[in-house]
């Protein structure tokens, strides 16, 4: 009989550093794709309070601790690092979204020079794009979510099986990035 190994997504993989730039994996816990029915809205960010969250906004997150309420598109969120409270079972539709993503960090003053160099829209903070804000764009090719966790820190989640592919785009930008320092 087969003996399987459990391995995180980029295992082997990561961290990186080059130049101002680190890259590492994150092992957030459970993800669960949080999608109110309709008119429910209110009563599903009623119910993440239990977990000192809210649903966030368009492009926004919401943070306690090590869990995340994070945007990922119209009607839908992510509720990242905590199980869904009881509240929302018959009020939302509920994913188990956590072996399907691939979470890693980018950090350090080079972040956003990385970041421009392939994902297309402006990142910088000085154009709005804060600790908090969440975008649902590409890097290169892949689809990402990728959400500011602090002033010179990005979380990237894209799918699990591009975990590779993403960790090599990554560190060819970081790389660039680091040789014109």
């Amino acid at each position: 009989m087969a003996s399987l190994i459990e391995k995180t997504p980029a295992a082997g993989l990561t961290p990186l550093s080059r130049g101002d730039a680190v890259l590492t994996e994150v092992l957030p816990g459970p993800i669960t794709a949080i999608m109110p029915y309709g008119g429910k809205d209110r009563a599903v960010a009623s119910a993440l309070k239990a977990l000192g969250l809210g649903l966030p906004g368009p492009n926004r997150s919401v943070t306690k601790g090590a869990a995340a309420c994070v945007w990922t598109g119209r009607g839908q969120a992510f509720l990242i690092g905590a199980e869904p409270p009881d509240g929302l079972a018959g009020i939302a539709a509920l994913t188990d979204q956590s072996d399907a993503w691939v979470v890693l960090r980018l950090a350090g003053p080079a972040a956003e020079a990385v970041l421009a160099r392939l994902v297309p829209i402006d990142l910088r903070a000085a154009t709005g794009f804060r600790t908090g804000a969440v975008a649902r764009t590409l890097l290169g090719h892949m689809p990402l979510v990728i959400r500011r966790t602090a002033a010179a820190e990005f979380e990237l989640m894209t799918f699990r099986s591009m975990a590779a592919h993403a960790v090599h785009e990554l560190d060819v930008a970081m790389t660039a990035v680091a040789a014109r320092g």
